[in-house]
């Protein structure tokens, strides 16, 4: 994990909470419950010993997950724009999480505009289907899945990719579970390509720190001090 973190990541803090996360996943895999896995890539941090801030954030979220918190504990853990911090809120929230075949909500991290009403939407759409295996597609505009909502967590394969859309559908079908679709606006481009970073600039009001660091990159004007 740490060796194919080092080809896109520049910091050591990347590259370790790369092979800490593989390390959680292999043991997962292997049949050991998330708290030992947990335990395990802690302890792999610790004996490597060039990366205190990956050790400490995951103590952080070992500690504060035994609190049961809430979406505003969890942001004392950061805002997830650093490796340390992204792996952190997700120790966190698995660990603490109430229920394991609850349903669970993957949005991908390049879909920038992803609004919180939108993902609220599909919550609501979720309740309106029959009790059981159920899911909530929400495709990109390029074929491929901006975000799925399952329930439970494991009701159908990931199928995460290129024209993953209709594999996801696919799958559901397969599994013999109840699919419903919905195209929410924020959710609609994810950036995998010039031409999407240009239709996001261009279109939407989401995604503001996005928004700033592309006019730093050139890519995005600033109006009246704000993002636009």
């Amino acid at each position: 994990g740490c060796d194919v973190a080092a080809l896109t990541h520049s910091h050591r803090a990347g590259w370790a909470a790369a092979g800490a996360l593989a390390v959680m996943v292999h043991g997962l895999l292997a049949g050991r419950s998330l708290p030992e896995a947990v335990d395990t890539a802690l302890d792999l941090v610790d004996r490597a010993g060039d990366s205190p801030e990956v050790a400490h954030a995951l103590r952080n979220a070992v500690a504060l997950a035994d609190a049961n918190p809430d979406a505003a504990g969890i942001e004392r853990l950061g805002a997830g724009w650093v490796a340390e911090e992204a792996l952190a809120i997700a120790v966190c929230a698995a660990l603490a999480a109430p229920d394991p075949d609850a349903a669970l909500l993957v949005v991908l991290g390049d879909v920038a505009g992803a609004g919180p009403e939108d993902l609220s939407r599909m919550f609501e759409a979720l309740d309106t289907l029959p009790p059981g295996p159920a899911a909530v597609l929400a495709p990109s505009s390029d074929g491929g899945t901006s975000a799925l909502l399952r329930r439970p967590h494991d009701a159908l394969p990931a199928r995460f990719g290129r024209q993953s859309a209709a594999r996801h559908r696919e799958a559901a079908e397969a599994a013999g579970v109840c699919l419903r679709e919905i195209e929410p606006r924020s959710l609609a481009i994810d950036l995998d390509e010039a031409n999407d970073v240009e239709r996001f600039v261009n279109g939407g009001d989401g995604g503001l720190r996005t928004r700033a660091l592309l006019d730093q990159l050139g890519w995005s004007p600033i109006a009246h001090g704000e993002p636009r």
